[in-house]
């Protein structure tokens, strides 16, 4: 799975939508949605922030750990 899939996974279950994610990256919902789809690439901040959001590894969004830890 790649990183765009899991972070729309990790959206759905933790009942985010993607303009309330927007808010808490400071950022456009049309901006995340383009990281959701892979048009853009996810920036570093952004990762980190979506880490603490979420409780996962960075490895676990960009695919390289399968399991939640």
């Amino acid at each position: 799975m790649d990183y765009c899939k899991r972070l729309k996974q990790l959206r759905i279950q933790n009942g985010y939508t993607q303009e309330q994610i927007a808010f808490i990256l400071h950022t456009r919902q049309e901006q995340y949605s383009k990281y959701e789809n892979g048009k853009r690439d996810l920036p570093l901040r952004h990762l980190i922030t979506l880490c603490c959001l979420y409780k996962v590894s960075s490895d676990y969004i960009l695919g390289i750990e399968k399991f939640i830890k």
